[in-house]
């Protein structure tokens, strides 16, 4: 195919060259609606919002592109939605281009605009005002204290997987279709009403583009270009009402859809699922159709790039929890298929070599192994992983199946399995998981029972009884805090067009955030197990069996913050046992604290019917949530990190090797953390030298895969890169690393993340 690495080139470089800007573009199309819209219900008027939108957003085509459709005109543009809250926005205004991090340049014309038409209309009258004026107290005292942080009180909801085949299989008029003849008898039903709306409004969306390219082609002087409007002209045509036929149809229909979504909520992580696998028929056809590879290639790298082109705006506290724009176009490739047979195909492999092609954080893309995954697939895997992207994530099909059998989930849908945003894991077109709804600090408990009970506690028994106390006390407050930004969004931002492609809510009458998904999980993290680990080990130690220190005058010495005690510093580091070594003592207490939480977490059930479901990572979260705790009894200093990933050991103090990091991993009951869970590890580059050095990486990976561990994720780049890239960022704009179950921009990380990664233990092997 003529050019097709300059058609790359070009549209990499223009998503890259400018500054991200705020576009209000979205906010006052949607607020023009609402102001028209007194009166109907909530999910009504979030229908015709959305259908304002998409009959009205500005449109273009770029010069190349070959498949259509942008969030904005300007590339990576942070969209704002003050129905969410605007009274962050409204604070921020001035400083969103000076902050830390994910930096956003507001015009004074925008600036403007918001003060004056958009904060007044939404002052009163957003999601945050609502979940505000419902948390207890006892909840906000558990936020403010660092205990509990809950997720989504501002923002769209997202982390879902749609059911992208049901649109392939029959056309967008089948859809359509489908709720007309479920309105006849059930014609006050307003979420079908609301999805025939947004449907019939994306029918028209997309015609939008087909005008556009005839408009084009008409004034084209190019030949070859004239003829690829005209094709794009008559594929966005076709798609508007039928099923697509081609791997191009397909792949546009995709975008589109993925484009509306995200208009309607604005929303991280509607993630992408199992796309190696509905894709695959379309491939096979275009090519049994006479279409070069090449070509189809060429469209897989141009969907990438338009995944990058999605930046998502959050608030300076939030992006400190969400660093670097993790968007959530999440892809897995591999695993099993519903009869349990390995589902690796030719797609797998080349959307790895696509990816490879334009080396950027988007698609998030992960795979599944098995004791079935062909030896050809893994080592492409590792050949992959050795770009230094740290894509591909690892995914482990032999313990997750199983986990989710535990949740009453089905073993086919168990073995259909995808991701959302990071690592949560998800069932494709039948879930709203809520995966992302809150966080834990479990480091932050232990300070708060030393706190409250140091004098009382005579032995290491009763010190860990009451940790399991103080976690089963303000699990419920995370649960109440949960549930109410839970039904928040299902009376203030429900999403109709999201829940048309989701099974059952058309069949239930009923919208995703009021439960009208098969599966209804609430996921909530637990966080700072390996910190937890290596402090309650000092203390078993120091303080009850060596009997070097009493208990109050340890907590004497945190609550100083080490002053005038390095020595004592420097004794608790280097004296004692660190998790992530292999050493039972040590990895037992986690697993055991670990266990309890997600016990007590699964007790619960949300407003949907639905089970709240623990996990275990961090996002970048590690930094923040460090902030909120004190001094411990590992060494760590106050407002320090945590150990990062979830489940990794903490920075630094991993000395046994990358193997000895698995097997400490693999002493956690990894079968309940089925919300996810994360596991960095970082090699040297001359670790996977040759052909020899993949076939060692290879080897790890099944020891990971027979050890039972969920998740692990890997960067692949030296310390001495990464601090060049501090000094010259110009020289590494495209630089892009491991984070935490997403990768960035490494130059477009703050400071104080980008030395977390640096001093990450560079492992060999």
């Amino acid at each position: 195919m003529k050019d097709t690495s300059i058609r790359i080139k070009v549209l990499k470089d223009q998503l890259l060259e400018n500054k991200r800007e705020i576009s209000l573009e979205r906010a006052n199309l949607y607020t023009d609606s609402f102001k028209q819209s007194e009166g109907k219900s909530s999910i009504l008027r979030r229908a015709l919002a959305t259908a304002h939108i998409l009959e009205n957003v500005n449109i273009a085509i770029k010069p190349h592109e070959l498949i259509l459709g942008d969030r904005t005109i300007k590339p990576r543009s942070g969209i704002a939605s003050p129905e969410m809250s605007p009274y962050w926005i409204l604070d921020e205004i001035d400083t969103m281009y000076s902050r830390p991090q994910d930096k956003f340049y507001f015009t004074k014309e925008d600036k403007t605009i918001f003060k004056e038409k958009l904060y007044p209309f939404w002052d009163g009258k957003s999601l945050k005002d609502y979940v505000d004026s419902k948390m207890s107290e006892q909840v906000k005292q558990a936020i403010n204290i660092g205990i509990v942080k809950i997720n989504q009180t501002d923002k769209g909801q997202g982390h879902i997987i749609p059911t992208f085949e049901k649109i392939f299989s029959n056309g967008l008029a089948f859809l359509i279709d489908e709720i007309k003849d479920k309105l006849k008898t059930n014609v006050e039903n307003d979420f079908l009403h609301a999805g025939l709306i947004t449907l019939e409004s994306l029918k028209k969306y997309m015609l939008r583009y087909a005008h556009l390219a005839t408009t084009l082609a008409l004034e084209e002087s190019d030949y070859n270009r004239k003829q690829e409007l005209i094709e794009l002209h008559d594929i966005c045509t076709k798609i508007s009402h039928e099923k697509p036929q081609s791997l191009h149809e397909a792949l546009q229909l995709f975008w589109f859809v993925n484009l509306a979504l995200q208009y309607e909520s604005n929303a991280s992580s509607i993630s992408t699922g199992r796309f190696d696998q509905f894709m695959l028929p379309f491939y096979r056809q275009s090519i049994s159709d006479g279409i070069e590879e090449e070509y189809c290639r060429e469209l897989l790298r141009c969907l990438w790039l338009k995944m990058n082109d999605v930046v998502l705006l959050r608030s300076e506290d939030s992006a400190k929890y969400f660093a670097g724009f993790p968007t959530g176009y999440t892809i897995i490739l591999g695993g099993v298929d519903k009869a349990g047979r390995d589902a690796t195909n030719e797609l797998s492999y080349i959307i790895l070599e696509t990816y490879g092609d334009i080396r950027l954080p988007q698609p998030n893309i992960g795979v599944r192994i098995h004791e079935k995954s062909p030896m050809e697939f893994l080592m492409k895997v590792a050949e992959t992983i050795r770009l230094g992207t740290g894509i591909p994530q690892v995914f482990n099909d032999e313990v997750i199946i199983p986990g989710y059998l535990n949740r009453g989930v089905s073993l086919e849908d168990a073995r259909d399995y995808a991701v959302v945003g990071c690592v949560e894991l998800s069932l494709p077109g039948k879930t709203y998981g809520l995966h992302d709804i809150a966080l834990f600090n479990l480091l932050k408990v232990m300070e708060v029972t030393l706190d409250k009970h140091k004098e009382n506690i005579t032995s290491f028994d009763m010190l860990i009884n009451e940790i399991k106390n103080t976690i089963k006390e303000y699990v419920k407050y995370m649960v109440d805090g949960s549930n109410i930004t839970d039904a928040a969004h299902g009376l203030i931002a429900p999403t109709p067009l999201l829940s048309c492609f989701i099974d059952d809510c058309v069949a239930k009458g009923s919208d995703v955030s009021t439960g009208g998904a098969i599966y209804n999980f609430s996921g909530v993290q637990g966080i700072g197990i390996s910190n937890l680990s290596d402090s309650l080990y000092v203390i078993k130690k120091a303080v009850f069996e060596d009997k070097d220190i009493s208990l109050s005058e340890l907590h004497h010495i945190l609550h100083n913050n080490y002053h005038n005690n390095e020595i004592a510093r420097q004794r608790f580091i280097n004296k004692y046992d660190k998790y992530g070594n292999d050493i039972d003592e040590v990895d037992y207490i986690g697993s055991d604290i670990l266990s309890y939480y997600c016990r007590e977490v699964e007790k619960y059930t949300n407003i949907r019917g639905g089970i709240f479901q623990p996990g275990s990572y961090t996002v970048s979260a590690h930094i923040p949530l460090g902030e909120a705790v004190g001094a411990t009894a590992d060494g760590r200093l106050s407002k320090e990190q945590l150990a990062d990933g979830g489940l990794s050991p903490m920075v630094g103090r991993d000395k046994n090797g990358p193997t000895s990091v698995l097997k400490s991993v693999s002493k956690l009951d990894n079968y309940l953390t089925t919300n996810g869970s994360l596991l960095n590890v970082k090699f040297s580059p001359s670790v996977l030298d040759g052909v020899e050095g993949l076939r060692k990486f290879v080897n790890y990976l099944q020891g990971f895969m027979r050890l039972k561990i969920q998740h692990i994720q890997f960067n692949i780049v030296s310390a001495k890169t990464l601090k060049d890239a501090q000094k010259n960022p110009l020289k590494y704009k495209d630089l892009v690393i491991r984070v935490a179950g997403y990768s960035a921009i490494f130059v477009e990380l703050n400071k104080a993340i980008q030395d977390d990664i640096i001093n990450r233990t560079e492992h060999g092997m």
